[in-house]
């Protein structure tokens, strides 16, 4: 196990208290963050040798060991009774990689080798033989226990979805990402249930209002101590800075409507909470609480040699559009059990459980907004005023905005003028500073080409196909040609070197540059990338990229 160096320095943040020194914290005995816990096999929760307890100038030593500083307190978790000296602790910070680090492959350390960890189903976890050389490239080939038989077809009962998961092919060690809502406290009590074992990770993404902030952290602490679980918070600000909010400030500033919630699942929460995961715990799975269906290859509802993601069974609160960018080495190594409950399952057995968070109430918005009160509110902090023009396609002025960045494609509320008819936003013309409006008459478009294509549960097209394509988050999909065209240097420098160009059945109001476009078949997610900044292509261009193929058909 790697040492543990506390984190020292920050200081701070404006908009809330510093977790590291939250009173609320310290009374929960599960939060021992400054030394990490072992879960023992008897389920004892007991921490690392001595020579790693060193917190900020103080030794901890477990009960039984002697040293000088034998008498300072002992941190021996065991079952429901658990004695602890809290109050000496400060909270240690643990890091994600650099906010620059590509972490998609989830790569280890050269030369550090992991043991193939056995399950508690009996299930064995075989290292990809290239790791048996020494080269870890992230990927696990699960291999099933034997007598697994199909899971259920239809809404389980939340019995049968524990009878899955303690059937789930490979291994039962798992990081459970807690953001101290319902949905990830019954996630991790549904794997507890089932015998797997479990460590919560919250994320500190930023300070402030918000379930991913202090509030959140409390909550998230408490049920891993009602659990019986250690819990450890991961310093992602200056990640999430880097990747999320600088990123977002310049896509509105450039005239995009970014997609924050996907990017985040890749490159700030799913991806690097694995990697840290992997490299601190030596916890191979990770689980959050998305409502979506996640099958391995050797799950036996999938049956072929690719990761797939399905919908959530509760279509309406259905989160697969959001973790369409995951790559396979995450993918396989991510486990959503909610995906099989309807929301209202959900609450029922959160307060089966006596889950303090049963009756929390659901968050609305992004946590940006939430921490700035609204979206505009955010970009106000981030983007000075800028004036320019609202206008017609043919330079009709119709209007003056204060910044492109407050406005969307298809936006029709809140533009500040009159005409005679309703008009929509049809672009953000960065250069010029301008919104183009029109009527909805010219507002549709048929045609768009989506660049960095993350392949999910089928490998890349090599012809034309017909699928079902959906723009938005809340938006209906809709049925639409998708022709593979050459991808672009901007696809490739993303680690996704895939580009579509994609003719719907009928004209769409909501093609966004930015947003992402989703591909399904069924409730099978079969991939998705971002709507270029061109959305509309020619009906030439899709022409040409469709010539000498026929469509490619389910």
């Amino acid at each position: 196990m790697a040492p543990v160096v506390l984190a020292e320095g920050f200081a701070p943040l404006e908009g809330g208290p510093d977790p590291r020194c939250d009173s609320r914290l310290r009374q929960l005995p599960c939060h021992h963050q400054a030394v990490p816990a072992v879960v023992a096999r008897s389920g004892q929760h007991q921490h690392p040798p001595a020579e790693i307890h060193a917190i900020a100038g103080r030794r901890f030593t477990p009960e039984g060991e002697k040293g000088a500083n034998h008498g300072q307190g002992r941190l021996l978790h065991q079952g429901g009774h658990r004695q602890a000296r809290l109050e000496q602790l400060r909270l240690q910070l643990l890091h994600l990689p650099a906010a620059d680090e590509q972490v998609g492959g989830i790569p280890l350390r050269p030369g550090r080798r992991r043991p193939a960890p056995v399950s508690r189903a009996g299930s064995r976890v075989a290292l990809h033989p290239s790791q048996a050389e020494g080269q870890h490239d992230g990927v696990m080939a699960l291999t099933p226990a034997t007598g697994t038989t199909p899971a259920f077809a239809t809404t389980p009962a939340p019995a049968e979805v524990v009878e899955a998961l303690r059937r789930w092919p490979g291994s039962h060690r798992v990081a459970v990402g807690l953001s101290g809502g319902v949905d990830s406290s019954l996630t991790a009590a549904l794997l507890v249930e089932a015998g797997w074992q479990a460590e919560g990770v919250t994320l500190w993404l930023m300070q402030g209002k918000g379930a991913c902030c202090s509030d959140g952290l409390v909550d998230a602490a408490a049920i891993c101590d009602q659990l019986g679980m250690p819990h450890h918070v991961v310093d992602a600000r200056e990640r999430f800075q880097a990747q999320i909010v600088d990123t977002l400030i310049e896509g509105y500033g450039s005239g995009l409507t970014p997609l924050p919630c996907s990017r985040c699942n890749r490159e700030v929460k799913v991806g690097p909470m694995l990697h840290w995961a992997l490299e601190e715990r030596q916890l191979p799975v990770v689980a959050t609480g998305h409502y979506a269906r996640v099958r391995p290859r050797l799950h036996p509802e999938n049956g072929t040699d690719r990761h797939q993601l399905r919908r959530g069974l509760d279509r309406g609160k259905d989160q697969s559009y959001f973790l369409y960018d995951l790559p396979q080495e995450v993918l396989g190594r991510l486990v959503c059990p909610l995906g099989d409950l309807r929301k209202q399952q959900t609450r029922e057995e959160a307060r089966r459980h006596e889950l303090r968070t049963a009756a929390k109430p659901e968050s609305q918005d992004l946590c940006l907004v939430e921490r700035h009160g609204s979206m505009r509110a955010f970009i106000d902090a981030h983007l000075p005023p800028r004036q320019g023009e609202i206008t017609l396609a043919d330079g009709t002025v119709l209007g003056q905005h204060d910044g492109i960045a407050h406005f969307t494609i298809g936006q029709r509320r809140g533009l500040g003028i009159a005409w005679h008819e309703p008009l929509h936003v049809v672009r953000l013309d960065a250069a010029m500073n301008r919104v183009v409006v029109a009527p909805r008459s010219q507002a549709a478009r048929d045609a768009c080409s989506v660049g960095a294509v993350n392949w999910v549960s089928i490998p890349p097209l090599d012809r034309p196909r017909e699928l079902m394509v959906q723009v938005r988050y809340r938006s209906e999909p809709q049925p639409a040609l998708l022709t593979p065209v050459p991808a672009l240097e901007l696809d490739r420098a993303s680690g996704r070197p895939h580009r579509v160009a994609i003719r719907f059945r009928e004209p769409q109001f909501s093609l966004t540059p930015g947003q992402a476009a989703v591909f399904y078949e069924g409730d099978l997610l079969l991939g998705g990338g971002l709507i270029d900044r061109d959305a509309t292509l020619s009906p030439e261009a899709t022409s040409r990229a469709s010539s000498g193929h026929e469509p490619q058909r389910a």
